[in-house]
């Protein structure tokens, strides 16, 4: 990303307004989608239970609601995944970002990994096929061969994105991480950076590492730190 034309217009397209706290009520749901009306960020990313209200909140505006699937362990059966997803995309969410399922990767039942995110594409695309899918690693529990393989699966199974991090486990987005993602998906898939990013500076780094979309509840802080270093 061209860092130095870089405007924040430009820059919140690039950020999914977050907010999966279990206990978000639905007026932090509305506070949130009027913060993304007003920034124009790329999207809301919330949990199922409220993507019909942030859709009736967005509509007409460009906003995307994006959801969450198999959040956050992503050891849910893949039919559950399937229904999950494709519940969530007939609601009129247009980004799903499933789970990996961490513990069938490690125990190198590639099969199941690739068919369980198979199942979630297959059910997003008949039920809404402009709505896209981004797997997410949880990097921070992976080997660097583990990476490399489950994007290799996401990549197989149809997925849009590969994604970081749920932000719920031991940590998030690295650079180094999102350099190896994208030296191993090219550019033939989207990278997330999603977990830990809180200001301008964390933002930066990741985009020029190579991320096309950041996952983070702190949108606002890293708009007002771009326009402050900007000025």
């Amino acid at each position: 990303m061209d860092i130095v034309n870089l405007t924040a217009k430009a820059l919140a397209k690039t950020i999914d307004h977050t907010l999966l706290k279990p206990e978000a009520t639905p007026e932090q749901i509305r506070q949130l989608c009027s913060e993304a009306k007003e920034f124009g960020f790329a999207s809301v990313c919330i949990n199922p239970a409220y993507v019909e209200l942030a859709v009736q909140e967005l509509r007409g505006t460009g906003v995307k609601v994006c959801t969450v699937i198999g959040f956050p362990l992503g050891a849910t059966t893949s039919s559950v995944k399937a229904y999950e997803a494709g519940e969530a995309a007939r609601a009129g969410a247009l980004e799903v970002d499933t789970v990996l399922n961490v513990g069938a990767l490690k125990a190198k039942n590639l099969d199941l990994v690739r068919e369980d995110i198979a199942g979630v594409v297959n059910a997003v695309r008949k039920a809404n096929s402009e709505a896209e899918v981004k797997v997410i690693l949880e990097t921070c529990l992976l080997s660097n061969e583990e990476k490399v393989t489950a994007c290799r699966l996401a990549q197989a199974a149809g997925a849009h994105f590969v994604k970081t991090s749920t932000g719920f486990s031991t940590a998030g987005a690295t650079a180094g991480d999102i350099r190896l993602m994208r030296n191993t998906v090219g550019q033939a898939m989207q990278i997330k950076a999603s977990g830990g990013i809180r200001d301008w500076q964390t933002a930066r780094t990741l985009l020029e590492a190579g991320a096309d979309r950041l996952g983070a509840s702190a949108g606002l802080a890293i708009i007002n730190g771009f326009l402050e270093n900007k000025n």
